[in-house]
């Protein structure tokens, strides 16, 4: 695996994890924080290289571009879940 991967994999967990002790209540949220934070840094690096942004890089990681992108993500999501019954 790549370094600047496994990296990012890293970041977005560790966003996604933080997002979840902030957050989250249940291992369920856990796991969509998890997964969001992951594939929301993807995103942003996604995003970073194709608009040639270059902000902050570490090796060939937009490092301010996908962390942006992927705390977006995490709110969005956060915004989308339901609201718990009672």
């Amino acid at each position: 695996m790549p370094p600047y991967l496994l990296l990012s994999i890293l970041l977005g967990a560790t966003y996604g994890t933080l997002f979840h002790l902030w957050q989250g209540k249940t291992m369920r949220d856990f796991a969509i924080y998890f997964l969001t934070g992951i594939i929301g840094f993807g995103i942003g690096q996604a995003l970073g290289s194709l608009l040639g942004l270059d902000i902050f890089l570490v090796g060939s990681i937009h490092i301010v571009e996908a962390t942006v992108v992927c705390w977006a993500c995490l709110f969005l999501i956060r915004w989308l879940k339901p609201f718990p019954k009672k």
